[in-house]
């Protein structure tokens, strides 16, 4: 069998999240809470070297959710998450009343979030493995989804 070939695996992760959009012409600029979910899929060859205990794995499932976890997950479940340009008495009132904030430097729609989580689980992945798809539903209906091949050269 030929273990040279690129095989991509995903992993699945939920989490709860509040937020609310700055300037927005509707009822998503109120703060409000969703259950999302994110997909993460990777790619690689699998691991020949019969002494690993990873042999055959791209990655360890284990292993990849961690770096979810670590990044995203533990940091966003159960947060509010706002821009850090809406108003300054909002922003320290919440601050003072509340322990998960956290205040990003865009709006907090579904794509820039994706966007963010892209970059922070590339910067952790090892290097014989390649980011190609993340996911990140935000309603039943509604969701966000980035494709390595879609980047600009």
């Amino acid at each position: 069998m030929n273990n040279q070939k690129i095989v991509r695996i995903t992993k699945t992760f939920r989490f709860e999240m509040a937020h609310a959009l700055k300037g927005y012409d509707g009822l998503c600029k109120n703060i409000h809470g969703h259950t999302y979910e994110l997909k993460v899929t990777i790619a690689g060859k699998p691991i020949t070297d019969e002494r690993s205990p990873k042999l055959g794995m791209i990655m360890d499932f284990g292993d990849l959710k961690k770096i979810v976890k670590e990044e995203i997950v533990d940091q966003y479940d159960h947060a509010l998450v706002l821009y850090n340009k809406m108003p300054e008495n909002l922003l320290t009132e919440l601050k003072n009343n509340f322990d998960r904030i956290i205040l990003k430097g865009y709006n907090p729609t579904s794509e820039m979030m994706l966007i963010d989580f892209v970059e922070k689980i590339k910067a952790r992945l090892p290097e014989n493995i390649v980011l190609k798809h993340m996911f990140l539903r935000e309603t039943t209906t509604s969701y966000a989804e980035w494709f390595a091949e879609d980047e600009d050269n």
